[in-house]
């Protein structure tokens, strides 16, 4: 007969250690960072409101004052990654040592799996390169990139890598620059800031909205064309599809972006070959250019680039030539 029973529940994690006697009179709070520093200080916090993180089998503030000697006992559940496997799929490494993968994620792989891509995604092939990703929250992966967008990400190999990751995207300390095709031709840079929550309609779109997060994203102009701008983009909040929100509420939408683009413009006499590259062009024309983080061990600043990819270039080179042509023309 088949078996109905029901999952094994993912059963806590324990973990213990001792206030030391020189910390008495500090923040129950602080101290807990200091025992625990594999895990970030936001998720400690959650732990001591939600009675998971004890003093001496007590559920207190975190602001509470620690006497020093007391007992200190972690309960907690791990969002690890356990049920992707692992899949051969090709990575390109930008950076690899004992607490970091850096990566070049190409335009059309999916980051985690998720319905509709429940295999062949890029945490399948991290848990190949490394089965001990499995133990992290997400596999390690502490930020993400849209299916369609291509660039460099970081992945952190421990826990304790995995906490000063998270602590330093959530105080803005990690650079982020990303190159990005967009229609109409701008004339100068600027700062979007505007606040992104999911659209009040559409569950796969997200929308500038009021009671939003807040969101800031700089530009600037990196080469104009008649009709489109390259544009360097620097994230100052990493909100779900920003730069894709915020260019489409500039009214100046990314190239190629199937959800903001709206309908296609073509430049005016423009060559055949140009309107079939738009034609064609049919992901967000958005790569993730450099990332720039403190290292989580050894405190050094590291600095990653991946290359733009050859669809975004070749667009380049035909909209330069754009520009070059109707230049011509208008001399005549």
């Amino acid at each position: 007969m088949p078996n109905h029973s029901a999952p094994e529940r993912a059963q806590p994690e324990q973990r213990s250690a001792q206030v030391p006697e020189s910390a008495a009179g500090r923040r129950f709070d602080a101290v807990l960072a200091e025992l625990f520093p594999e895990f970030s200080r936001s998720r400690l916090a959650e732990w001591i409101k939600s009675g998971d993180a004890l003093l001496d089998g007590n559920t207190v503030r975190p602001r509470e004052p620690v006497r020093g000697g007391e007992a200190v006992t972690l309960s907690v559940l791990l969002d690890t990654q356990t049920e992707a496997e692992p899949q051969d799929i090709p990575l390109a490494i930008l950076h690899e040592d004992a607490d970091v993968f850096v990566i070049d994620k190409p335009a059309g792989l999916v980051v985690h799996p998720g319905a509709g891509n429940p295999d062949g995604t890029l945490v399948n092939g991290l848990l190949f390169r490394d089965p001990s990703l499995a133990a992290l929250p997400r596999a390690g992966i502490v930020h993400r990139l849209d299916k369609d967008t291509s660039g460099v990400m970081v992945v952190a190999r421990t826990l304790q890598a995995h906490a000063a990751l998270v602590e330093q995207l959530s105080a803005r300390a990690v650079h982020r620059q990303y190159l990005a095709i967009v229609v109409g031709a701008l004339v100068s840079g600027g700062t979007a800031s505007a606040a992104i929550d999911r659209h009040p309609r559409d569950r796969l779109r997200m929308a500038v909205r009021d009671d939003g997060r807040d969101a800031v994203t700089h530009y600037r102009l990196r080469e104009r064309f008649r009709a489109h701008t390259a544009l360097e983009c620097r994230l100052e909040t990493g909100r779900t599809h920003q730069i894709r929100v915020h260019m489409a509420h500039l009214k100046h939408p990314i190239l190629g972006d199937p959800l903001y683009g709206g309908a296609l413009k073509l430049p005016r006499a423009a060559s055949e070959e140009l309107v079939a590259a738009l034609r064609g062009f049919r992901r967000q024309a958005l790569h993730a250019e450099v990332l720039e983080f403190v290292h989580p061990l050894s405190g050094q600043p590291l600095r990653c680039s991946a290359p733009v990819p050859e669809d975004m270039l070749e667009l380049m080179r035909l909209l330069r030539e754009d520009n070059a042509a109707q230049a011509g023309a208008g001399r005549r």
